[in-house]
């Protein structure tokens, strides 16, 4: 007797699912997946440090907008207080925009994306 080959079901293993309906829904989660994508991209995410002396801008892309200073935190004697306050600034900022990442592309649960 020979053994016939091939996946149980016979529809290569999707349990009788149409091939036809998983690349539709492929292709509209696609879809959706790049318009929070842009959705994202539109935003600007803040943060400050030192009670406000520095505050950061950054976009959804991570691209550093705009970073302002209050002349009151210029302190040549202390340039390593300053350098802390922006490199926590800028940090936090980009982490809210893996966060924002993380609740939009969260809710498509696709494994090994990463996010």
């Amino acid at each position: 007797m020979s053994k016939r080959g091939g996946f149980p079901g016979g529809m290569g293993g999707f349990g009788g699912m149409n091939l036809g309906n998983l690349m539709k829904e492929a292709k509209k989660m696609q879809a959706d997946m790049e318009k929070s994508q842009a959705e994202l991209a539109t935003k600007e995410f803040e943060a400050s440090a030192g009670g406000g002396a520095v505050t950061v801008k950054v976009s959804g892309e991570k691209m550093i907008k705009e970073i302002k200073i209050k002349p009151e935190v210029l302190d040549p004697d202390d340039v390593e207080m300053l350098e802390d306050l922006v490199l926590t600034c800028v940090n936090e900022a980009l982490r809210q925009v893996d966060s924002a990442q993380a609740q939009s592309f969260g809710k498509y649960n696709i494994p090994g994306l990463g996010l």
